[in-house]
């Protein structure tokens, strides 16, 4: 076993990675120098022989907010920059805001037992990878899928698409090895290793054509 994980992957016909960007995210980024990553170097780093043809990379525009009004632009550069990578293709979910009562976790009896908040959710991702995932299987884009996420609620897109239309499905776990879901059974599995993020870093200062798109001072 390498830093990787054990490698069960087939070397023969195309590749396609699909990234759940917020599972990603909070499971191996969030709280980490790391965040100015290289997707398309990690998933070279994961698969060193596997025939990459796409990379699939599924997220959402964040809102500043005001602890955080430069969170926005943030990311907003970083998809310029992810842009620069020529395999990756970015698919946009997005969010939805709802005011909610939830319960008080210790209510007295001088105070209301509920409290109103606004929740804030990532719509869209989850579906759109599966959507993908079996579009490109079915009419055979691939024959190798690498989903990176563990998220449980694409299982049943993993099996459908190992066993119904015939592909070699990988599962990448972002999170740490104790909070892997068993329920995503793929062909072959792999733990990720927080060594291998700094290892495949962006350079600090990229150009496309609307010129320099520099990494935030913030990450």
């Amino acid at each position: 076993m390498n830093d990787l994980g054990p490698s069960k992957t087939l070397q023969h016909g195309p590749t396609i990675v699909y990234i759940d960007g917020f599972n990603f995210y909070y499971g191996a980024v969030k709280g980490t120098p790391y965040k100015w990553l290289d997707l398309e170097a990690l998933c070279r780093r994961l698969l060193p022989r596997d025939n990459i043809v796409k990379i699939r990379y599924f997220t959402a525009r964040v809102s500043a907010r005001p602890d955080d009004p430069q969170q926005a632009d943030r990311q907003d550069t970083y998809f310029r920059a992810l842009a620069t990578l020529p395999l990756l293709e970015i698919h946009y979910g997005h969010f939805v805001q709802r005011k909610m009562k939830l319960p008080l976790a210790r209510p007295s009896a001088s105070r209301h037992r509920t409290v109103e908040v606004v929740r804030t959710e990532e719509k869209g991702s989850d579906v759109n990878l599966a959507a993908y995932l079996l579009r490109d299987a079915f009419m055979g884009h691939c024959r190798t899928a690498v989903v990176v996420s563990n998220d449980s609620d694409l299982r049943e897109a993993v099996r459908i698409a190992r066993v119904d239309a015939g592909i070699t499905v990988g599962i990448v776990n972002p999170h740490l090895a104790k909070y892997r879901s068993r329920l995503l059974q793929g062909t072959f599995f792999k733990q990720l290793r927080m060594n291998v993020l700094a290892q495949c870093q962006l350079a600090p200062v990229l150009h496309d054509q609307q010129g320099a798109i520099s990494k935030p001072s913030a990450w």
